[in-house]
């Protein structure tokens, strides 16, 4: 389960993404935080969401990953 805080950088996020480079763009985990990781607990439960709980691969499509939030 996503915190409410990690739902919405996610979705906005995979929307920006989608906006500028359209439907077929893909992205990882990654995408959501800066260079310099100041929020080690969010990327980890990024991190574990994507690998363990869904088994995603390293890239996946942004609308997918939305998609699977916004269940």
């Amino acid at each position: 389960m996503l915190s409410q805080v990690l739902k919405d950088k996610i979705i906005a996020v995979c929307n920006a993404k989608i906006a500028a480079k359209g439907t077929n763009v893909g992205l990882s985990f990654y995408a959501f935080f800066a260079n310099k990781n100041d929020t080690p607990e969010l990327l980890m439960e990024a991190a574990t969401w994507w690998i363990m709980t869904h088994k995603l691969d390293h890239f996946e499509k942004a609308v997918k990953i939305r998609a699977l939030v916004e269940e």
